[in-house]
Formats: C-alpha cells, structure tokens, sequence
C-alpha cells in the first residue's frame, strides 16, 4: 500500500501502489502543463463511508511513497481512461482498472 501527501497535511492518503503509478503518471502530465483539475475517489473499506475530492494545482507540494521499490508495468487503456476524466468538467474520478487484450501482453 502506498500513500499521497498532498499540500501541508502530514495526514497520508492510502493508495494501493498499482493505482498509485498510475495516478502519478496522470497527475505529472497535468502539472508539467500547469493544469489544475479535481481528483476524487470513494474511500476504502475500513474508512468512514463517502468519498473525497481534492484540487489539485502546481502550486501545492504533492509526493508519492510506493511501498514496493520495483514500478508496476503500466495499462496504457488505463492510463488514457484517468487522463480522460482528468480531462473534464467533473475532474478525474479513480476508477478501476479494466484489462484488455492488449494490457494483458
């Protein structure tokens, strides 16, 4: 299990390492663009029903701790889906991950 810091909170977000690469991925592309955006996700089983949104902006300190040193190999359907829904109005909604044939090679 990985986890995000996000702005001054020394309080982690939770995030299972495989999400975790891809969501990284998603986000360094929209911050080397200097583009804003929502990122919400339900929370977890274990965790207080509901679901959170935060706004993510070049400006706020943001980093990534992977508990597994080796990187994920990565689904390209996957990734284009998280950009997709970055992409819009409603902000980028962590969604599972939905294999194809061509992920799966």
């Amino acid at each position: 299990m990985g986890t995000m810091y996000y702005g001054g909170s020394a309080m982690p977000i939770p995030v299972e390492d495989r999400v975790l690469a891809h969501l990284k991925v998603v986000v360094a592309t929209k911050l080397r663009r200097s583009e804003s955006f929502t990122l919400s996700w339900q929370h977890a089983e274990g965790e207080p029903r509901g679901r959170s949104t935060l706004w993510i902006h070049p400006a706020i300190p943001l980093r990534f701790v992977f508990e597994d040193p080796a990187p994920p190999a990565l689904s390209h359907t996957w990734l284009e889906e998280l950009a997709q829904s970055a992409n819009s109005s409603g902000g980028m909604t962590l969604v599972t991950e939905h294999l194809d044939a061509a992920d799966a090679r």
